[in-house]
């Protein structure tokens, strides 16, 4: 093994002290700015906490409000559990004044499909596409919601695609099916047959188990009656 000079070794301490040289004159020279960086991480990383801490108070009052307009859209009072009885507020409120809450975010899907039970159709469309998808299950839940609204407003189309929308949000075994259902019953409606065909098999391949799945030779059988 080589040995390493003397002169290498002196080089490597000289390079080592000019950089810690450096290192110190330049935290002298910026050490106010240094200090301020420092002391806005930490408000900053403050104000995030607090905030947060906030946030849980805020919800945990929202979700206390929430329990009465929930039962009362459990038993169809459905005005009730929009706009409260005067002692809880209703999910239109709740929604408003929670708005940067979970349980804010709720209240907007639960107020649109109360919306849709009233017949309130844009109402309903409105508080839909405001809930936040942020849940998969009730994100397509409220996507096949703002489709049921569109096919009572007679927009067939816009009602296919949102179904189609929310059977691909849901992915699972049990949504998915649902909308895609939904979607081939309206394609037939249509005169689509061969598109309410592919729906229809797709339903048979993919989720067979289920209950569309089940039941989905006849409505097979029936579609390529009408094409052949």
């Amino acid at each position: 093994m080589a040995k390493k000079k003397k002169g290498d070794s002196s080089q490597g301490l000289k390079n080592v002290e000019e950089t810690l040289t450096k290192t110190e004159q330049f935290l002298e020279q910026n050490y106010k700015l240094l200090i301020y960086v420092l002391g806005v991480i930490v408000v900053l990383v403050g104000l995030f906490w607090l905030f947060r801490m906030y946030l849980v108070k805020r919800n945990n009052e929202a979700q206390s409000q929430m329990y009465q307009a929930e039962r009362y859209l459990e038993i169809d009072s459905l005005n009730l559990a929009l706009y409260g009885d005067g002692n809880y507020l209703g999910f239109l409120d709740i929604s408003e004044d929670y708005k940067f809450t979970k349980a804010g975010n709720l209240a907007r899907y639960s107020a649109g499909i109360c919306f849709l039970h009233l017949g309130q159709y844009e109402d309903a469309i409105d508080m839909l596409e405001k809930y936040s998808k942020k849940d998969k299950l009730i994100g397509s839940l409220a996507i096949g919601a703002t489709g049921d609204a569109w096919v009572e407003m007679r927009d067939i189309d816009k009602g296919i695609t949102k179904y189609i929308e929310a059977a691909e949000y849901a992915d699972n075994e049990f949504n998915t099916p649902i909308f895609l259902m939904k979607a081939g019953e309206l394609y037939e409606l249509e005169g689509s047959f061969d598109k309410a065909l592919e729906i229809y098999e797709r339903i048979q391949s993919e989720y067979p188990q289920s209950t569309e799945g089940s039941s989905i030779e006849k409505y097979i059988a029936r579609v390529k009656l009408l094409i052949y």
